[in-house]
């Protein structure tokens, strides 16, 4: 896997509201902006501009973890795993196979 790619997908799962996003995301598939930002909202948690939750999407697509469909005029967002699981996978036989010892 393309270094600079795994270092998008980690440095997307580092912030806990893009964690949220995608267990969102994950239980309910093909959201769009507004449903995501109202179950932000719901939630409980601190109130997210809608601003602050499409930077956040646009973050995890740049990474892979969401894909993007259009109904209409409506943009849903859908979240794909195997990048993750392509990423993990990477870095632990890198460091679990020896690889960069000093």
């Amino acid at each position: 896997m393309d270094p600079e790619q795994m270092d998008r997908i980690f440095k997307a799962l580092a912030d806990p509201r893009r964690r949220q996003i995608i267990d969102q995301l994950r239980r309910e598939p093909g959201q769009s902006l507004f449903q995501i930002c109202a179950f932000a909202a719901a939630s409980g948690g601190q109130a997210v501009s809608r601003q602050a939750v499409t930077q956040h999407l646009d973050m995890l697509e740049k990474a892979g973890l969401i894909g993007i469909t259009w109904t209409g005029r409506t943009k849903l967002h859908t979240v794909q795993l195997q990048p993750l699981q392509d990423a993990a996978d990477a870095w632990l036989s890198q460091h679990l196979n020896g690889a960069n010892r000093p």
